[in-house]
Protein backbone atom coordinates (compact mmCIF):
# COMPACT_ATOMS: atom_id res chain seq x y z
CA UNK A 1 0.00 0.00 0.00
CA UNK A 2 0.76 3.61 -0.64
CA UNK A 3 1.44 6.30 1.68
CA UNK A 4 -1.81 8.64 2.48
CA UNK A 5 -2.20 12.27 1.57
CA UNK A 6 -3.86 14.94 2.76
CA UNK A 7 -5.93 16.74 0.08
CA UNK A 8 -4.83 20.89 0.09
CA UNK A 9 -8.41 22.17 0.99
CA UNK A 10 -8.57 19.73 3.85
CA UNK A 11 -4.98 21.08 5.34
CA UNK A 12 -6.20 24.47 4.70
CA UNK A 13 -9.98 24.00 6.83
CA UNK A 14 -8.16 22.16 9.43
CA UNK A 15 -5.67 25.42 10.21
CA UNK A 16 -8.36 27.60 9.95
CA UNK A 17 -10.76 25.81 12.23
CA UNK A 18 -7.48 25.93 14.67
CA UNK A 19 -7.37 29.72 14.25
CA UNK A 20 -10.75 29.80 15.42
CA UNK A 21 -10.72 28.60 18.74
CA UNK A 22 -10.57 30.92 21.67
CA UNK A 23 -7.10 31.02 23.79
CA UNK A 24 -8.33 30.32 27.49
CA UNK A 25 -8.21 33.56 29.73
CA UNK A 26 -6.51 33.06 32.78
CA UNK A 27 -8.03 31.57 35.65
CA UNK A 28 -9.64 33.62 38.04
CA UNK A 29 -7.91 34.19 41.48
CA UNK A 30 -9.28 32.02 44.38
CA UNK A 31 -9.43 33.61 47.78
CA UNK A 32 -9.42 31.69 51.32
CA UNK A 33 -12.18 32.69 53.29
CA UNK A 34 -11.85 32.76 57.50
CA UNK A 35 -15.75 32.54 59.12
CA UNK A 36 -16.71 33.41 62.64
CA UNK A 37 -17.35 30.90 64.97
CA UNK A 38 -18.07 30.83 68.53
CA UNK A 39 -15.12 28.74 69.90
CA UNK A 40 -11.60 30.55 69.03
CA UNK A 41 -10.41 33.50 70.86
CA UNK A 42 -10.01 36.80 68.81
CA UNK A 43 -6.44 36.44 70.10
CA UNK A 44 -6.21 33.47 68.72
CA UNK A 45 -7.24 33.94 65.34
CA UNK A 46 -4.61 37.12 65.22
CA UNK A 47 -2.07 34.76 66.23
CA UNK A 48 -2.81 32.40 63.20
CA UNK A 49 -2.76 35.16 61.13
CA UNK A 50 0.45 36.45 62.25
CA UNK A 51 2.17 32.94 62.50
CA UNK A 52 1.27 31.23 59.07
CA UNK A 53 0.48 34.14 56.97
CA UNK A 54 3.19 36.17 58.04
CA UNK A 55 0.70 39.59 58.39
CA UNK A 56 2.17 42.27 60.54
CA UNK A 57 0.40 42.70 64.28
CA UNK A 58 -1.70 45.58 62.62
CA UNK A 59 -3.25 43.71 59.86
CA UNK A 60 -3.72 40.43 61.93
CA UNK A 61 -6.04 42.22 63.60
CA UNK A 62 -7.98 44.02 61.17
CA UNK A 63 -8.62 40.64 59.55
CA UNK A 64 -9.53 39.29 63.02
CA UNK A 65 -12.25 42.26 63.48
CA UNK A 66 -13.44 41.68 59.98
CA UNK A 67 -13.76 37.91 61.23
CA UNK A 68 -15.70 39.18 64.11
CA UNK A 69 -17.83 41.81 62.77
CA UNK A 70 -18.72 40.91 59.47
CA UNK A 71 -18.37 37.12 59.90
CA UNK A 72 -15.54 36.19 57.55
CA UNK A 73 -12.84 37.77 56.37
CA UNK A 74 -10.53 37.09 52.84
CA UNK A 75 -6.87 35.96 54.39
CA UNK A 76 -5.57 35.26 51.38
CA UNK A 77 -5.60 34.83 47.43
CA UNK A 78 -3.96 33.24 44.58
CA UNK A 79 -4.25 29.87 42.52
CA UNK A 80 -6.96 27.14 43.43
CA UNK A 81 -4.10 24.91 44.67
CA UNK A 82 -2.29 27.84 47.31
CA UNK A 83 -5.53 28.40 48.37
CA UNK A 84 -6.56 24.61 49.23
CA UNK A 85 -3.42 24.52 51.08
CA UNK A 86 -4.31 27.87 53.06
CA UNK A 87 -7.92 26.47 53.94
CA UNK A 88 -5.95 23.00 55.07
CA UNK A 89 -3.95 24.99 57.15
CA UNK A 90 -6.61 26.90 58.65
CA UNK A 91 -8.59 23.52 59.71
CA UNK A 92 -5.46 22.27 60.98
CA UNK A 93 -5.23 25.64 63.64
CA UNK A 94 -8.70 24.84 64.69
CA UNK A 95 -10.35 27.87 61.74
CA UNK A 96 -13.45 27.59 60.15
CA UNK A 97 -12.27 28.41 56.83
CA UNK A 98 -13.59 28.11 52.88
CA UNK A 99 -11.87 28.78 49.63
CA UNK A 100 -14.15 30.81 46.91
CA UNK A 101 -13.41 32.06 43.47
CA UNK A 102 -12.68 35.97 43.72
CA UNK A 103 -15.74 37.46 41.63
CA UNK A 104 -15.01 41.05 41.99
Amino acid sequence: MGQVSVAPAEIEQTESAQETFAVPEPDTPWVTLVHNDPVNLMSYVSYVFQTYFGYSKDKAHKLMLDVHRKGRAIVSSGSREEMERDVQAMHGYGLWATLSQDRN
